[in-house]
């Protein structure tokens, strides 16, 4: 279930009201009238199905709620309550089937914003994966790929591509091009550091590494692994399931991969750098590819299911 919480201009409480009560799947209305002080206006509550949410989010922007008021969402962890039993199972379809576009967008704007923060998560991963890539540790390398934060900017970029919004579009991709860009200049020059040091060496880059080779030789099984990966992660944004995008992060290496080219170009291995560089690219277009069928075919199967709904309902 989802709970709702409005803020309504007086003259358009009564109209919020009706939709509510008309949407199969709401329940537990409360009004209070005057409480909302900035805006000024009403206070409407009320605990929605999750497969009946974007319906009546999309029903509240129709009037306008959103530029006059207030609408906020939240997900409800335990309801105890018949109505709410009833209001679930009266509402189409499965609230694990329903994507609720406006939580996504708002989700993934967030997550694909280029910021300090997202800078310094995709650097670290990087230079952690340098150093697993040199020392040919795998464990390096899954702890590189879970920290790297890249899967925000790519859903993000799927999301726009559906819901035709080219200025998240390209949020997304300067976020993507402008963080692995500048995360490899910096493993670049963390390399030179570290081979300054004598941590880092161009024999061990050279070696035959069995562990993490993979990453500068791609396959068509790194553009299965992606598009796989791609919509797992897609499907675990919009079904809320996010404990499934740990899985996601850790089978894809896309910050391995610029981290080993980054490695590579400080020791003049362009082959190994190339190598690398086509693997990132590999993955990032599978996981593009994957996530945008998979938020078409989610769209068009919920509109169906709409569709055959509607036509059982009474007139």
């Amino acid at each position: 279930m989802l709970h709702l919480r409005l803020i309504t201009p007086a003259d358009t409480t009564d109209d919020v009201v009706r939709l509510i009560e008309r949407t199969v799947g709401a329940t537990h209305l409360a009004v209070m009238p005057g409480a909302a002080r900035n805006p000024a206006g009403d206070v409407v509550t009320c605990d929605v199905a999750r497969e009946a949410g974007d319906t009546l989010i999309s029903g509240l922007r129709a009037l306008g709620i959103d530029k006059s008021g207030s609408i906020a969402l939240e997900n409800i962890d335990l309801s105890l309550s018949l109505r709410a039993d009833k209001a679930e199972d009266e509402a189409p379809g499965e609230g694990s089937d329903a994507v609720l576009w406006e939580q996504l967008s708002d989700a993934t704007h967030e997550e694909s914003t280029l910021s300090v923060t997202y800078l310094a998560f995709i650097t670290l991963a990087t230079m952690i994966a340098a150093c697993g890539v040199v020392l040919d540790n795998a464990i390096l390398i899954v702890g590189a790929m879970a920290v790297g934060p890249e899967f925000g900017p790519l859903a993000g970029f799927c999301t726009a591509l559906v819901q035709r919004a080219p200025r998240l579009a390209l949020r997304s991709l300067i976020a993507l091009l402008v963080g692995f860009a500048g995360a490899m200049v910096v493993t670049v020059g963390f390399s030179y550091f570290m081979d300054a040091v004598n941590l880092f060496s161009d024999d061990a880059l050279k070696s035959e590494r069995p562990n993490t080779n993979f990453i500068y030789r791609p396959d068509w099984f790194s553009f299965v692994v992606a598009v796989l990966a791609g919509a797992a992660g897609t499907l675990s944004l919009t079904s809320a399931k996010s404990g499934a995008l740990v899985g996601v992060a850790i089978s894809v290496t896309t910050v391995p991969a610029a981290a080993n080219a980054a490695v590579a170009f400080s020791y003049a291995e362009y082959k190994q750098a190339w190598g690398s560089t086509e693997q990132l690219l590999l993955n990032l277009l599978g996981i593009v590819l994957a996530g945008t069928v998979t938020l078409l075919a989610q769209k068009f199967l919920w509109a169906r299911q709409h569709e055959r709904t509607a036509r059982k309902r009474p007139a």
